[in-house]
């Protein structure tokens, strides 16, 4: 019994000292994973909002609606709806439209060509690649990030049926009304077809579709909005009444 003493002494500091550096290694990866949800949740959204006020100001042509002039209301002009102009689809990662959704406020989204990380990790709002372009025949469909990278879709579970979506386009707006919305999963791409939900099928008017990750801080399924466009108009005969509650908010 007295020889096996010293050995079971001699061993405690070893299981000490490697408690002690697996203790170190659990602080410093807990300190890692922390500083890693940090980038994730607060600087992306940092950079993300930078870069897409940047693709803003890159435009040619100011996408603001222009507030109102003293008491005077705002300029707007009578609605189109015979078939409107339709741009060519452009090149990846080019800015060619924005989008105002009048129940979040007055704040401005660039949409940019294409859907792949590249555009919605940088430029926020994505056109998918094939699918209509904004107030053509078909269904013109964009997704955004809910979560990080600025964020464009955080609030998409805020929007009803019958709210506007106000498209801009150099020379064109384009005022979708919201006719639905839907949860799905990701492989259900039918969502983004030319008639929703029916491919296929050839469409006959023009529609929108937004998507996002659902629900928040997943991607387990996808949040769905459709709309349809309500009218068009020429950006140099004025602007869509429907902006004007969110001029207020300015």
């Amino acid at each position: 019994m007295t020889d096996r003493a010293p050995v079971a002494r001699a061993g405690r500091p070893r299981v000490a000292a490697v408690v002690g550096v697996v203790g170190e290694l659990v602080i410093t990866l807990g300190v890692l994973l922390g500083l890693f949800v940090v980038w994730q949740l607060w600087w992306t959204d940092v950079l993300g909002e930078r870069t897409q006020a940047q693709a803003i100001a890159s435009l040619d042509w100011d996408p603001r609606p222009l507030p109102p002039a003293g008491d005077e209301p705002t300029a707007t002009a009578t609605p189109h709806r015979e078939p409107a102009p339709v741009l060519d689809e452009p090149a990846s990662g080019t800015t060619f439209a924005t989008m105002v959704v009048p129940r979040w406020g007055s704040a401005v989204l660039p949409i940019s060509q294409g859907t792949s990380t590249d555009v919605l990790d940088v430029l926020g709002v994505g056109h998918y690649d094939g699918t209509a372009m904004p107030g053509q025949v078909g269904n013109f469909s964009v997704a955004g990030h809910r979560v990080t990278h600025g964020k464009p879709f955080n609030r998409i579970e805020e929007i009803q049926v019958g709210d506007p979506l106000v498209v801009r386009t150099e020379d064109l707006w384009f005022v979708y009304r919201v006719t639905s919305t839907e949860v799905v999963r990701p492989v259900d791409v039918e969502v983004i077809a030319p008639v929703p939900g029916e491919p296929g099928v050839s469409p006959t008017e023009a529609q929108m579709t937004m998507t996002t990750c659902h629900p928040m801080y997943s991607a387990r399924e996808r949040y769905v909005v459709h709309a349809r466009l309500d009218y068009w108009l020429p950006a140099a005969e004025g602007t869509p009444v429907e902006l004007e509650p969110a001029l207020g908010s300015t």
